[in-house]
């Protein structure tokens, strides 16, 4: 007989049959295809020998010889180095403080975890990424969900709820990573100041599309109590930060248990953050290429597939439904050498399953035509 320690309680093999009977069992593989159309690598930064080069370079200038990490930030894993990074991160993002975090969902779960309280309220649009939900799970805040991108809606909650509780916070994402669209932060802050609630904007997927993320580039950073900035996009390693003002951070470091009781960002981590980011700000003909192709894939889009809504972002989506039909779809498009990726339920609702698509500064015209052509033979 096998050990009892080999085999798996009934309700996780029941539970993983589940999935296999909905044909939405997740499984590891190792990309390999010719045509990326399905990484965040948007500026193609994690791929960029320039940036691979300068990083060794730095690592040698400032003599740094310890790459690993020692400890947590309160115990051995601190440096100036960090700390030094940290004040870059918040003079570029135009705020007081920022705080590194070991990745955007450990971020957005230390910050949401701890930030409301027992008697606060927060309210968040239905499409927040699960790292924010599952923060929000954590606190002792009460929450809300409004329909997504519904300022009606979340104005007559704000409305409802403000004399409530003692804060209100409202969470956000200025680019959607499931659609690519996003809020009307101008109408979405203005409703904020006016109902007294504290605003928390995700930027995973903005930064790289605006150089400094979709507030900044509204120029509403000022009236945002928290952004956060993750760097396993377009700034092609890995990380994130929280920004705001000094008096937030100094909370974070004191309450947000995935910054507490996890290990420091490694020495080699924080250099490719500063490198990267310092490339960024010289990057502006690698993000006009993004753009050009964004728009490029909406004019073929607009010929071929006119019924089908297209965004002013590198996330693209093409509604199939249902998980085999889904699934039929991008197998036939990755037999073709293209790199796309489905989305099934349950990751979103059933009868929304998609073809998720990423669009890259490095993409080339001909690559982006002859995926919209196979789309149109596959569908």
């Amino acid at each position: 007989m096998p050990s009892f320690y080999l085999m798996v309680p009934n309700r996780l093999s029941e539970k993983l049959n589940q999935r296999i009977q909905q044909n939405a069992l997740r499984t590891l593989q190792v990309p390999d295809f010719e045509v990326d159309f399905f990484s965040n690598d948007y500026l193609g930064f994690a791929k960029n020998q320039e940036i691979t080069a300068s990083i060794d370079i730095l690592l040698t200038e400032k003599q740094i010889s310890t790459l690993g990490s020692t400890g947590s930030r309160l115990i051995s894993g601190n440096s100036k180095w960090i700390q030094q990074t940290e004040q870059y991160l918040a003079k570029y993002h135009q705020t007081e403080a920022a705080l590194l975090f070991n990745s955007g969902y450990d971020a957005n779960l230390g910050l949401l975890s701890s930030v409301p309280q027992k008697g606060d309220l927060v309210l968040y649009d239905a499409l927040v990424h699960a790292s924010i939900l599952d923060g929000i799970r954590l606190s002792h805040a009460t929450a809300y969900k409004y329909p997504h991108l519904d300022d009606v809606v979340l104005e007559e909650m704000l409305q409802k709820f403000e004399h409530q509780f003692q804060h209100v916070y409202v969470v956000t994402e200025s680019v959607f990573s499931m659609d690519g669209d996003s809020p009307d932060l101008n109408n979405w802050t203005k409703l904020l100041q006016k109902h007294h609630a504290f605003g928390i904007v995700d930027e995973a997927h903005a930064l790289g599309l605006y150089p400094k993320g979709l507030v900044q580039h509204l120029s509403l950073q000022e009236q945002i109590f928290a952004r956060v900035f993750t760097f396993g996009k377009s700034i092609g390693t890995h990380g994130a930060a929280v920004v705001g003002n000094e008096k937030l951070i100094q909370y974070l470091v004191n309450f947000a248990r995935s910054f507490i009781y996890t290990t420091a960002p490694s020495t080699h981590q924080v250099t490719n953050i500063w490198v990267a980011y310092h490339y960024l700000e010289k990057s502006n003909a690698i993000i006009a290429a993004l753009k050009e192709n964004i728009q490029w894939y909406q004019e073929l889009m607009k010929q071929y597939f006119p019924e089908v809504s297209t965004n002013h972002t590198p996330i693209q989506v093409i509604p199939i439904g249902g998980n085999e039909a889904t699934k039929q779809v991008a197998n036939q498009l990755k037999k073709e050498g293209f790199g796309v990726k489905e989305v099934l339920h349950p990751t979103v609702p059933k009868g929304t399953e998609r073809i998720r698509i990423c669009l890259h500064s490095y993409n080339t015209k001909n690559e982006i035509k002859d995926l919209v052509l196979s789309l149109k033979k596959s569908i």
